[in-house]
């Protein structure tokens, strides 16, 4: 049987938001599911979260849930009606209003940006497809010429490339949002806009001091994020490499080389790591993907990521169901070309980690069919994700719900919820049999089993080798 490594993401939108639907992705290599919180209602991602619990209740692999942050988002106000910015054209700027009856005249809800931009600034709207510099300040805003035009609709997205935004990084809307999403039993929190690692912090705060158990996935997507890289890393569960926004902020030449210092950063610190945005996107439109996009997709297997993430594929695009399908297919290939190997030099000083080096080199040097992990709170199958087995697939074994969706990010991990016996060889026996009944190994396989052993009256970390 051939167990697809890198795991996929699809956001749930309007093509997607019914129970069929969200098996339907299952089904086509959705293993986790994106809440965007930057659109619609807590009634309505409820509803999502709901049908996702429903489908999980008699699914054979349940479905994660990762929450995503707006973050401190600057945008423009409402028009009355969408309007033609041309080439040359210089219009206005206007800072702290909701609206605008003016074809010269743009609001944006950041109060600041007045006093933060110079005549020479770049402000991009839309994700850099209309582009404006600062020609002048006046008393009333910023006057700006138009230098790559469009059309522009209401509460359009704007970044600010190299100016330091002086909003929080979580809002009051995000806190809003993350207490939502504590209360309904996410498993992945994902802050938009992080910038330093004391962001990271301040969210698990929020997360422990209400009881939460969600793991933390920081979005890097700003140029302050990219400086500070290896201390949010070191905070978070893992990261998102944000490449929407990350591309309009950075020069977008750069993109490729953040990206992959990100990845091998996440590797040597053995965290999770998502790719996101653009992978597919021109299959919102059409039934297939660009030969560009299949060989960036093909470029997140090569460096070993832990997953990759659909947006508006998945969320309103024509072919939701063909864009994940199509993803799997990509991945699957590429996978069995092997990849990069950056986790080899991942170094752990903790004892699971030292037990889960050894279990993967064992597992390479026998080519071993799998690597069986138990686990209680999913330490040990992080570790062992982090070294990455070359060969194997990794079958994680734990006793709890919550530990086992959230090793559904885990790269090359497979987990199952079982009951643990107080003897441990009781266990092993009942996860072999999981293993045979569900038809996930054939017999004869070779297993590296990462597991504990009664010594006496002694309960010891150990590793064997044995056969389903």
């Amino acid at each position: 049987m051939e167990y697809r490594k890198t795991k996929i993401i699809c956001t749930i939108g309007p093509a997607t938001n019914t129970l069929d639907k969200i098996r339907a992705l299952a089904a086509s290599g959705m293993n986790i599911a994106r809440i965007n919180m930057s659109h619609g209602e807590h009634k309505s991602h409820l509803e999502v979260i709901q049908k996702i619990k429903s489908y999980n209740k008699t699914a054979a692999m349940p479905i994660a849930i990762l929450l995503d942050t707006q973050g401190p988002e600057i945008r423009t106000g409402d028009l009355l009606q969408n309007f033609t910015l041309n080439v040359g054209d210089v219009i206005e700027i206007t800072a702290g209003g909701e609206n605008s009856e003016s074809q010269s005249v743009i609001t944006v809800n950041y109060r600041d940006m007045l006093k933060d931009m110079k005549p020479g600034d770049r402000i991009t709207v839309d994700n850099g497809i209309i582009n404006l510099d600062v020609v002048e300040k006046t008393d009333f805003g910023l006057k700006c010429k138009v230098v790559d035009g469009g059309v522009m609709k209401s509460r359009r997205h704007i970044n600010l490339p190299g100016i330091r935004v002086n909003l929080p990084s979580i809002t009051a809307k995000d806190v809003q949002d993350i207490m939502f999403g504590i209360k309904n039993d996410v498993d992945f929190i994902a802050l938009s806009f992080v910038r330093t690692a004391a962001d990271v912090e301040e969210c698990k705060r929020m997360i422990e001091r209400y009881n939460g158990h969600a793991q933390v996935i920081a979005k890097i997507e700003d140029s302050q994020a990219v400086t500070n890289y290896k201390e949010i890393i070191a905070a978070s569960h893992g990261v998102m490499v944000a490449r929407g926004d990350l591309g309009v902020e950075v020069p977008i030449e750069e993109l490729p080389i953040i990206q992959r210092r990100i990845v091998k950063e996440c590797a040597l610190q053995g965290k999770r790591v998502i790719v996101a945005t653009h992978l597919l996107e021109s299959m919102i439109e059409n039934p297939i993907p660009t030969r560009a996009e299949v060989t960036d997709v093909a470029n997140a297997a090569y460096e070993e990521v832990d997953a990759v993430m659909l947006s508006g594929e998945t969320a309103a695009g024509k072919f939701p169901l063909k864009a994940a399908e199509t993803l799997d297919k990509i991945l699957k290939r590429i996978e069995r070309t092997g990849g990069i190997g950056w986790s080899r030099d991942f170094k752990s000083d903790d004892v699971k980690g030292a037990f889960a080096e050894s279990a993967v080199e064992l597992a390479d040097q026998l080519k071993a069919d799998a690597v069986v992990v138990f686990t209680r709170r999913g330490l040990t199958a992080d570790f062992v994700t982090a070294y990455r087995p070359k060969f194997a697939t990794v079958f994680a074994f734990t006793n709890m719900s919550q530990v086992r969706r959230k090793l559904l990010l885990n790269r090359a991990c497979y987990p199952f919820r079982i009951d643990f016996s107080s003897d441990p060889e009781r266990t092993i026996k009942t996860a072999f049999s999981t293993l045979s009944k569900k038809k996930l190994l054939p017999s004869g396989s070779r297993i590296v089993i990462v597991s504990d052993i009664i010594a006496g009256n002694e309960r010891v970390e150990s590793i064997q080798v044995r056969t389903l």
